[in-house]
């Protein structure tokens, strides 16, 4: 899906294997997917980044190709933390200590916790249609809930919603992937049979529910550590979200939200994908690839 000038990658870091591709030369960027999704939701974006910098699209844990190790008891194995970690070390293997990193959704939050936990490897971060982690859960009203009902039905204790799902996944996928603003049409039919051949395993639906296991519980302590000693975002950032997303819903910009966690408010920019829904990448790749282009290079 990405062409010819792409490869793929396998790197086994800290006993679990990342699986993702690579392409390109330049300055690296590193692309991380979100949820139901895989790498391959960046397969309009990455080949014209490749045109100047080394792109690495990685399917994070628990997700795509990646393996997917156990979660224990406190779900640490799915942590936004494990999973930076994850990636920090994929790009060190490749050759990059320091690097750019575009996230969407879950890939987003593993963003803002990899800011967090290794400011040093973070040069530029753009984050894609999310609030942070924490102001969600503290803002929880009748839209969030209706909108976001999904993270309180996947963080019920095993085995709930593994059962729940597995009556009809496809139809629990379809209907996930035309959420929040998008439709089902918004994805490529050959990115979709990807989506569909990973949400198939059983494996995988588990991993992913782990996920947001995690999200309401370690993931929150972990911000609150961060955020009791003064943890900030101090890389430049770019925020993005659909205009027709439930984060343009909120009755505080987005932007806003973001700028009270940065060391540098003003390092921060951002602003909306017309036309679009959650799926911002696949609905109005052109307005949003135009915004990473300008802010990676500089210009934004």
């Amino acid at each position: 899906m990405f062409g010819t000038g792409f490869e793929p990658v396998d790197v086994v870091v800290s006993g679990v294997r990342i699986h993702g591709v690579r392409g390109g030369k330049g300055p690296p960027v590193l692309l991380l997917h979100g949820f139901p999704q895989s790498h391959v939701m960046w397969h309009r974006i990455a080949p014209e980044l490749a045109r100047e910098y080394t792109v690495v699209a990685a399917d994070l844990r628990g997700y795509g190709d990646s393996d997917r190790p156990e979660a224990g008891p406190d779900h640490a194995g799915y942590a936004f933390r494990a999973m930076a970690a994850d990636q920090v070390a994929l790009m060190r293997a490749l050759g990059f200590p320091r690097f750019a990193v575009v996230g969407h959704d879950r890939g987003a939050r593993v963003t803002h916790r990899m800011a967090l936990d290794h400011p040093d490897r973070v040069e530029r971060l753009a984050l894609l249609d999310i609030l942070p982690t924490a102001y969600v859960f503290e803002h929880v009203d009748r839209r969030v809930a209706t909108a976001n009902y999904h993270w309180f039905f996947l963080s019920q204790p095993a085995d709930l919603p593994e059962r729940l799902i597995g009556g009809e996944p496809l139809y629990f996928l379809h209907r996930l992937l035309g959420s929040w603003g998008s439709g089902l049409d918004a994805h490529a039919p050959e990115a979709l049979r990807e989506y569909e051949r990973v949400f198939a395993d059983p494996a995988a639906r588990r991993a992913m529910i782990e996920d947001y296991r995690a999200a309401a519980s370690i993931d929150l302590e972990h911000d609150a550590v961060s955020a009791a000693a003064g943890g900030r975002i101090a890389a430049p950032c770019l925020v993005l979200w659909g205009e027709r997303g439930v984060v343009a819903a909120n009755p505080t910009v987005p932007l806003e939200v973001w700028r009270s966690l940065a060391a540098d408010p003003g390092s921060m920019i951002g602003g909306v994908i017309a036309g679009a829904g959650h799926f911002l990448a696949e609905e109005n790749h052109t307005d949003t690839l135009a915004a990473l282009q300008a802010f990676l290079g500089g210009r934004g």
